[in-house]
């Protein structure tokens, strides 16, 4: 991907013709061994660090004037800070191993042309005093790059829409599991459509169903007649969609029965999108029995003279807390079974998946989470979200 970068935009490729240390990393253009001068007249060498706005592989116009410099605060030739480019000052963690200390900002008449005109204009402003004090200290040191081809990447594009706000550091945290979705009925392919957009190392799909056109109102997407015609499978229907975004998509063209367990090996978590039966049973227990944690997700609408009304539900199990176990459907319940009705609506599918998704992220530090529920009812009537079994 970086090679691609540097060979289709002419700012990037200049950067790199002029001598300068740069690289991609994540969603980052960076400029190392840029020299600078520290309040003790030293000169010392730091790193610039800008967001990287993309539209493909092609670089746009920078979206802020402001950069990230990873060392001491640099300084005038007599050792006074140069104020003029000053800030914030504290320890940045933009993910991707990438840190700062300080954040500048110079704003030029009209904007930044492009990523040549700001990395530069950032680096004489700082490199400047040190070349006064030693002719020799350049930011262009000219340095012979292996092209990062940003291989071991889960994307098939940068992914840059977490490193631009500053959250690259979080969305690090939602790397490298592998994760199962059993079911992609409507909720289960909403639970796709947000996982696919994080640094997951697999997602693993298991549905033997095939996708027709009742799926098409219930699921993201817009589906075309052609495709429907083609009545493809689930699993291959979302990995074609998906792969184009995600790597890591694996799909599994069979349901989840006690006697295909051994297709959920490796998985790091689940998520359960699926009926009640002996098949879910069988799996609760095995992920149990393999200390994987798992949500499990379901909703029961009925409809009525003033329309439909029902209760959607997310229940986690996680080794340390299994409690909330109990409260899974395994069997199923009938007409008195709050969760066996099957009216399902896409707009509430939607939202079973996301708060599913919300509370995985949840469990792996990227949102907030100090009340610890491990079960949550939303109630359509009066939109009432209960939290319960916090741990």
């Amino acid at each position: 991907m970086s090679r691609a970068l540097f060979s289709r935009n002419a700012d990037l490729a200049k950067l790199r013709e002029e001598g300068y240390f740069v690289q991609v990393i994540g969603g980052f253009l960076v400029v190392r061994e840029i020299p600078y001068v520290d309040a003790d007249r030293k000169v010392r060498r730091g790193t610039l660090i800008s967001s990287l706005a993309l539209a493909g592989d092609v670089t746009c116009p920078p979206d802020t004037h402001v950069i990230h410099f990873d060392g001491d605060y640099p300084c005038s030739a007599h050792g006074e800070p140069i104020r003029a480019i000053a800030n914030q000052t504290m320890h940045f963690d933009l993910g991707h191993g990438l840190t700062a200390e300080h954040a500048f900002s110079s704003k030029p008449d009209g904007d930044y042309r492009d990523y040549h005109h700001k990395m530069t204009t950032y680096a004489s402003i700082i490199a400047g005093p040190a070349a006064v004090l030693d002719a020799t200290a350049t930011p262009r040191p000219y340095r012979a790059l292996k092209d990062e081809e940003e291989a071991d990447s889960v994307f098939s594009y940068i992914e840059t829409a977490s490193d631009r706000v500053g959250i690259g550091g979080l969305t690090a945290r939602l790397a490298g599991q592998r994760i199962a979705i059993v079911g992609l009925g409507g909720s289960g392919s909403y639970i796709l459509d947000l996982l696919a957009k994080t640094p997951v190392a697999e997602i693993r799909l298991f549905d033997d169903d095939v996708f027709l056109q009742h799926n098409a109102f219930r699921a993201p997407g817009a589906p075309s007649l052609d495709e429907l015609r083609e009545a493809p499978l689930k699993v291959d229907h979302f990995k074609a969609i998906y792969s184009r975004m995600h790597r890591g998509i694996t799909a599994v063209p069979k349901a989840i029965t006690p006697e295909t367990l051994d297709l959920l090996d490796g998985i790091d978590f689940a998520f359960l999108s699926m009926d009640a039966g002996e098949a879910k049973a069988a799996l609760v227990q095995r992920l149990c029995e393999r200390g994987v944690a798992f949500i499990d997700i379901g909703m029961g609408l009925e409809l009525g003279d003033e329309g439909l009304s029902g209760i959607l539900r997310v229940t986690t199990s996680t080794p340390m807390s299994r409690g909330s176990g109990s409260r899974i459907p395994l069997a199923g319940g009938g007409a008195g079974d709050l969760y066996a009705s099957n009216i399902q609506v896409a707009d509430l599918n939607a939202l079973n998946a996301v708060l599913a998704v919300i509370k995985w992220k949840k469990l792996r530090g990227f949102y907030c989470d100090l009340e610890r529920e491990h079960h949550s009812t939303y109630t359509l009537d009066g939109s009432m979200l209960l939290n319960e079994d916090q741990s």
